[in-house]
């Protein structure tokens, strides 16, 4: 009888796997997405809608620009309202800001999730509900959402490693990696991509410590390392308040010969940017926040009733003391 009543909830999950979120599908516990028309919530120019937008941590300056740029270009479309909720670097809190949207119904969902795990099940939720989703900067799990847009991580970070190799080292030396937070996805592509970058050479990242992308705990983490390793020649950290953290604690320690290096660039006076210009960093990474493309992407889904991309990658540069002034006044131009 037992067996009987197993094979008939196995046939009644198969029969509505596209309809039932309950009966445990391979694609609810893989993270693979099921069909969904993106525009469905498309009235045209003439509709008015809400966009929830779900930051990982306002502590970082890069997600202040990244929200700023939200603001700046939802600005433009007189149809969109934009409520944003900040999760401080807390997971469960950003799953409840989450739901929150997803109670309300909002008519697209932007996050930037602070680690990937434990946002998929949520992000997966309301892609299911029929709810546009943009994953902007770090991933989730699977392929349940929308459209993803960010810069290449691994391509970054090779960016990082062949300047290391070809121009800070070229003749080796050891280093230390500042690394970002452990479970978002940036931080292992950062790293998998520095490395393919320095390969071959004789450059050795003699420790790597967690920084979690803040400039103080880059700082309280440089701090260690250079006891612990007083040897090294240079920094990289995954990204510039990291960089500028670790800048302050060789500057405490008396070590005025150790090389920055970071990931960013943006291009505000506290930016990583103005650090290569003043001399701090000898040099930044670009990594362009995407929030005007989200807004796009939201316009096309929303307004203009076009699909969009799965994956929409945005373009890197290298930013040293000879191109940092051109960068800086051509991505304030806008």
């Amino acid at each position: 009888m037992r067996k009987t009543t197993r094979s008939l909830l196995a046939a009644a999950c198969a029969a509505v796997a596209f309809a039932a979120a309950g009966c445990g599908t391979t694609s609810e516990n893989t993270g693979q997405a099921q069909a969904q028309d993106p525009t469905r919530n498309c009235q045209g120019p003439n509709g008015k809608y809400t966009i929830g937008m779900s930051q990982a941590n306002l502590a970082e300056p890069y997600r202040v620009r990244m929200d700023d740029d939200i603001r700046k270009a939802a600005a433009r479309v007189p149809q969109f309202e934009v409520e944003f909720a900040d999760a401080a670097k807390d997971n469960s809190k950003q799953v409840s800001d989450v739901e929150n949207f997803i109670t309300k119904q909002v008519d697209l969902l932007v996050i930037s999730p602070n680690e990937a795990a434990p946002l998929t099940d949520v992000v997966r939720k309301a892609y299911r509900k029929g709810i546009p989703v943009i994953v902007l900067d770090r991933k989730v799990e699977g392929d349940a959402f929308t459209t993803y847009i960010g810069a290449d991580n691994v391509q970054i970070g090779r960016q990082a490693g062949e300047y290391f190799k070809n121009v800070l080292l070229p003749q080796g030396g050891k280093i230390v990696q500042l690394k970002g937070l452990s479970g978002s996805t940036p931080a292992a592509e950062r790293e998998r991509g520095f490395r393919e970058g320095i390969q071959g050479s004789k450059i050795e990242i003699v420790a790597t410590a967690d920084g979690e992308w803040e400039r103080s705990v880059g700082q309280q983490k440089m701090d260690a390392l250079l006891k612990a390793h007083p040897d090294i020649q240079a920094v990289y950290a995954q990204n510039d308040p990291m960089a500028e953290g670790a800048y302050l604690a060789a500057q405490a320690a008396g070590r005025d010969d150790l090389k920055f290096v970071g990931i960013d660039g943006l291009p505000i006076p506290s930016g990583g940017i103005k650090a290569v210009e003043e001399g701090r960093l000898e040099a930044t990474n670009l990594y362009p926040t995407g929030g005007a493309e989200a807004v796009e992407a939201a316009k096309k889904l929303l307004i203009d009733c076009q699909p969009v991309p799965k994956i929409q990658t945005l373009q890197t540069e290298l930013v040293t003391k000879d191109n940092a002034a051109e960068v800086y006044a051509r991505l304030n131009q806008s």
